[in-house]
């Protein structure tokens, strides 16, 4: 039998959503047929790969979020161990978690973006970046943490700056319109759902509370726009070298025509793994359910580092 450990909690500021992915991912996994322990690392990394070699694992499946867990800290971790992990290997995560280098790989690509400035707190006390409306949010974050979207008349500028603590910010002119996004399994994206909210946008609570967003799949688009919005996704999980499940978030500026008003975001390589999350949703919605969509996630499983064997290290197959 397959013996998978599952990584949840952490460092990160997204620790609370991690335990709850993770919790339901073990459940799951055992439904599957898999045996399964939990391991919640701390910060002493000493300890971390102690405790990881502890658990015996065949497989870890990666369910961190945000710093450590999903922008390749653990990822080259689990590649110097040489243990199999779920998700995207070192590179791919921490491209996708620096949404600048995010960027301009899809640039290079061919893929929507919009254009951006990078800053630090002290220039956004000084002056407003762009022009009214835009956003300003971490390079390298997640979960919509630290995100604000700043208009015409606001305020909030000085006192924003004065409490940033998420270091280098990005920002970019905001687009109005519909939240839209696209999970992709490996090289296959699955519908486009669309995320509606009473908030002023789709923040942190509005992902995670009860009731803070509506998910609507498949999205209620012209057939053209959902069909690029797919097409896109996987391009953007190619461009960044994703393996295994990830999430592409868009906005689509429905004034415009076709689907020219469709914008790249970014590509989660983490994404929620609860039964209601939107990967989920969006692999019930075409009959794979949950342990099904977890067992796959732990057969795609591999590392990018070396063997260790009865004769030392060897290149990985």
């Amino acid at each position: 039998m397959t013996r998978v450990t599952v990584l949840l909690g952490g460092l990160s500021s997204e620790r609370e959503v991690s335990l709850s992915s993770g919790r339901e991912i073990a459940a799951a996994l055992r439904e599957a047929g898999f045996e399964v322990v939990t391991f919640d690392p701390g910060p002493d990394l000493g300890a971390v790969v102690a405790g990881i070699a502890a658990t015996r694992p065949d497989v870890v499946f990666n369910a961190l979020h945000g710093r450590f867990g999903e922008d390749g800290s653990i990822q080259g971790v689990l590649d110097w161990m040489g243990i199999p992990y779920t998700h995207s290997g070192l590179r791919a995560s921490a491209m996708a978690m620096d949404k600048a280098t995010a960027k301009a790989a899809f640039a290079a690509a061919g893929l929507p973006v919009a254009p951006h400035r990078l800053l630090e707190a002290s220039a956004l006390a000084d002056a407003d970046p762009l022009p009214f409306p835009y956003v300003v949010k971490p390079v390298r974050e997640g979960s919509s943490v630290g995100v604000h979207i700043l208009r015409g008349g606001d305020n909030r500028r000085a006192e924003i700056a004065a409490t940033w603590q998420w270091g280098e910010i990005i920002a970019e002119p905001y687009i109005p319109g519909r939240e839209l996004t696209v999970a992709v399994m490996e090289d296959r994206a699955l519908a486009v759902t669309e995320i509606d909210t009473s908030r002023t946008f789709y923040d942190y609570d509005a992902k995670y509370a009860d009731g803070g967003s509506a998910h609507t799949i498949p999205a209620r688009v012209p057939d053209e726009v959902a069909a690029r919005a797919m097409q896109v996704a996987v391009a953007a999980h190619a461009a960044l070298g994703c393996r295994g499940v990830s999430r592409s978030d868009f906005r689509w500026d429905d004034s415009r025509p076709g689907a020219e008003g469709l914008v790249l975001l970014e590509v989660n390589t983490q994404p929620g793994m609860t039964p209601t999350s939107l990967v989920p949703e969006q692999a019930a919605y075409r009959g794979i359910t949950f342990p099904e969509l977890c067992a796959w996630m732990v057969q795609q499983a591999r590392h990018d580092g070396m063997e260790r064997g009865p004769k030392g290290m060897r290149d990985a197959a």
